[in-house]
């Protein structure tokens, strides 16, 4: 009976456990005084399970290289920076992802975040707290004009919800959809023209070598003075300091932020003490929906791959491997 070891944080529950065991396979949350950042006591964790349904915790080379057994590293989610590649493509260890999931979440969140900022959240919702009432006007979003960084699915999910708050969109991405540009009136432009003419810049690339601290001092010093960062992304995609300080001198009016460089988010970041900064924990793809879509994707892939199959739209590497098998004898 394979077995697979479940370590997202959000695996106790969902659809997968049935799937997995009506294939004949045997699920386990990993326990969970367990610290998965220290490697030996991951290594330790995975001994016996062929299989991980994963959420964003780091998958190091020495996991990687101390887990012989392992063949399938399932990713709950379509992130995968956290995984050394190198190292599984060299120990023939699959990594999948859930692409087509959680768009819709991850856009609505964008969205939420997008309003709340733009509306004045979380200063709004303190001064209440603390009988400071205070009206203040903000500038009304409808009208106003989103950047979108990156127009896969996600980005694209957010598109549409923008167009139909009344907002211009404009997009740059290597690899545009044009026919989706032209249904939905998106404009195309490149990156320093978006940045320059968007009140609001919303993220939705992926966490490469090119693409860490796209937003740095530079970049965010050729946004629109009073414009609004979103990130819904990665968090590697923002120099953290480097927007703190664009929002203290005002040419920032604030942020919406669901991920950071490391997370949790130190208690100490300077991004902490700012009124116009809204955050929320890494959870823009999480809601019901997605939530079971996910692990329904994760189980279904992994028996695939036991079975023979290759759901190449859900594998990130073995790129050119023909003869994979989940059995190394």
């Amino acid at each position: 009976m394979p077995k697979v070891l479940c370590t997202s944080l959000i695996a106790e529950q969902g659809p997968h456990f049935e799937i997995l065991a009506e294939a004949g396979f045997e699920a386990d949350v990993v326990d969970r005084s367990v610290d998965l950042k220290i490697e030996g006591d991951f290594t330790a964790a995975l001994a016996g399970y062929e299989a991980c349904i994963a959420g964003a915790e780091p998958f190091p080379r020495e996991v990687i290289e101390g887990s012989p057994q392992l063949r399938v590293i399932a990713r709950s989610g379509v992130g995968f920076d956290a995984i050394d590649i190198e190292a599984c493509d060299k120990a023939g260890v699959v990594v999948t992802t859930t692409p087509g999931v959680n768009h819709h979440a991850v856009a609505e969140h964008t969205i939420a975040l997008l309003m709340g900022v733009g509306r004045g959240w979380p200063g709004l919702d303190q001064r209440v707290r603390t009988g400071r009432w205070q009206r203040v006007p903000y500038p009304r979003v409808m009208g106003s004009t989103l950047g979108i960084v990156g127009l896969g699915r996600i980005g694209r999910a957010v598109a549409t919800r923008a167009v139909g708050l009344g907002m211009s969109v404009l997009a740059c991405d290597p690899f545009p959809n044009r026919g989706f540009a032209e249904q939905w009136r998106v404009e195309l432009t490149d990156f320093d023209d978006l940045l320059a003419r968007s009140d609001y810049v919303s993220l939705h690339s992926p966490a490469t070598a090119e693409t860490r601290h796209l937003m740095n001092a530079a970049t965010l010093s050729r946004m629109k003075q009073g414009s609004i960062l979103i990130n819904t992304a990665r968090g590697s995609l923002v120099d953290e300091a480097a927007l703190a300080e664009a929002i203290k001198t005002g040419h920032i009016r604030g942020a919406g932020l669901d991920v950071f460089e490391k997370e949790p988010l130190p208690l100490d970041s300077p991004l902490l003490n700012l009124d116009h900064v809204l955050f929320a924990g890494h959870v823009a793809g999480l809601d019901e929906e997605s939530h079971h879509d996910t692990f329904a994707m994760v189980a279904r892939t992994i028996i695939d791959l036991h079975g023979g199959g290759w759901p190449s739209e859900c594998i990130q590497n073995l790129k050119s491997t023909t003869d994979w098998k989940w059995d190394r004898r």
